[in-house]
């Protein structure tokens, strides 16, 4: 009879088969599970349980996330070096030098914690980390998908290491789930370390917000049935289901100056999710739904198809007066779409396994997944900041407060949509758009409105520079309110020639 643990992993190769039915495959992952119970016999977790349950675990996340074969065995042996018996030198014999590398990476990065901003030793992990993506990006996923088990067992370990653990799980791999485009992942990081960080708010908001879901939960059953109806009516093929906004996003928002934790403010605490086959039919569907409930006039609609966000989000969002007046949130896309939002970087990997490797973009290096390369820019820009900021707070600044910051999208008079991180002015978009436009900078206007230059931007606002006929040098008093690293390297960069020609 099998023990529980070898059921779970039957239960692993079953889901693998259900999107990459490969014999030498599962053969792989069977000896990857073998090994990991001889490196880890005898251990086991604060939980009481076996330890090899965990990279168990970890490996079932990743292949709900529909990975390849080799990141699922690396899950699986991802700390049977560091934690386990087993020595690099018999990986490598074992699995080659792809998997072993794969675990070599995941052990650089489990290194990154959080022990203080100006941590020598915090900033060189996080520069380890910044080139193992560059690297290869499933190291990364691999990471995540070890950190969402941790964060499900972190009641077990000591109190003084939660909370700790809990906020680099908020300020580091949350953020980069977010980058990634894997929103659901990074929504589950968020709320699981929610209630370490933030006890009593947690509390607070858990409290508050029942009587508003359950509320909003009835007039999103309400709609979806009206929706249906009318959708079958004109032969239309959707699935609707409501999407209820997770804790921790919901007290971000409740926090806000202008929301002031009014809940009838907030009008996505459940949003309606519209699923279809193609994007010609989100657009049917688009009309289907204005047809039944009226967009709010001074809301609008957002199409996120048509205009993409940078991490290559796709969605139609449409705020309408659903029943007794109350306004709702709709979300509108495809299949393919969805899977991307919630699953990002790895949906794209999944997509490409799919489609026998026949998907378009580039793999990054020579290795992970195949996407588009524009969408990853910003992996191979950490890597390069890591390699040209020496000063280790300047580069602390670049991956927080930069690379893993709370992002803006905002668009240039000609349509063109800027990812820029939370607090961004006109002069760091000015930079994003050319490195150069900097030094013409005469003015600028926010939505057709003059702005002054520290103005801080938010989502959907279409920024214009007004240029001068000719360039001039940039002030030093701008850094005192720039954030984007490229616009910080540029203002210093003219600032040392200045000295140096003094």
């Amino acid at each position: 009879m099998k023990s529980k643990p070898d059921l779970k992993f039957s239960e692993l190769i079953a889901d693998y088969k259900s999107y990459m039915d490969n014999k030498s495959d599962t053969r792989l992952l069977k000896k990857a599970w073998d090994f990991a119970k001889l490196a880890h016999t005898g251990q086991k977790r604060l939980t009481g349980v076996p330890y090899v349950n965990h990279p168990l675990e970890t490996a079932k996340i990743l292949t709900s996330w529909k990975l390849d074969a080799a990141t699922i065995a690396a899950g699986l042996l991802h700390d049977t070096v560091e934690d386990g018996g087993a020595t690099e030198e018999d990986l490598i014999k074992e699995f080659g030098i792809e998997i072993s590398q794969l675990v070599a990476g995941v052990t650089k990065v489990s290194n990154v914690k959080l022990r203080g901003s100006k941590d020598q030793e915090f900033v060189e992990n996080l520069r380890k980390m910044s080139l193992a993506m560059a690297k290869d990006l499933r190291v990364v996923l691999v990471k995540l998908a070890d950190r969402m088990h941790n964060m499900r067992t972190l009641y077990a370990i000591p109190k003084e290491k939660q909370e700790r653990i809990a906020r680099e799980t908020l300020e580091v791999f949350a953020p980069l789930a977010e980058r990634l485009g894997m929103g659901e992942v990074k929504a589950k990081l968020d709320d699981l370390a929610f209630p370490y960080v933030y006890q009593e708010k947690y509390k607070l908001v858990k409290k508050e917000s029942l009587i508003h879901y359950k509320k909003a939960e009835e007039t999103i059953k309400t709609m979806k049935r009206a929706i249906l109806r009318r959708a079958a009516e004109l032969e239309v093929k959707v699935r609707v289901n409501g999407r209820k906004k997770h804790l921790y996003s919901l007290w971000l928002k409740l926090e806000r100056p202008e929301i002031s934790w009014d809940f009838e403010k907030i009008h996505d605490i459940v949003a309606l999710r519209v699923l279809v086959d193609s994007v010609a039919e989100c657009y049917t569907a688009l009309g289907v739904i204005h047809n039944l409930y009226k967009p709010v006039p001074h809301l609008g609609v957002s199409d996120f198809i048509a205009q993409p966000k940078p991490n290559g989000y796709q969605s139609i969002h449409t705020k309408v007066f659903g029943p007794k007046g109350k306004i709702v949130e709709v979300q509108i896309r495809t299949y393919e779409m969805h899977e991307s939002a919630e699953y990002g970087i790895a949906s794209h990997w999944a997509y490409s396994q799919a489609k026998s490797r026949g998907i378009s973009g580039e793999l990054l290096e020579n290795r992970g997944v195949a996407v588009d390369s524009e969408k990853l820019s910003w992996v191979k820009q950490l890597a390069d900041w890591q390699k040209e900021l020496a000063d280790s707070e300047e580069f602390l600044r670049a991956v927080k407060f930069d690379a893993l910051s709370h992002r803006n999208f905002v668009f240039s008079p000609l349509g063109d949509v800027y990812n820029l991180p939370k607090g961004s002015t006109p002069v760091d978009f000015a930079y994003a758009v050319h490195t150069q436009l900097g030094s013409y900078i005469k003015g600028v206007k926010v939505d057709g409105k003059v702005v002054p230059l520290d103005f801080k931007l938010r989502s959907g606002q279409v920024v214009e520079i007004i240029k001068s006929k000719s360039s001039h040098p940039p002030r030093s008093d701008w850094l005192k309110f720039v954030v984007t690293t490229t616009a910080r390297k540029e203002i210093n960069k003219y600032l040392r020639n200045l000295r140096i020609k003094e």
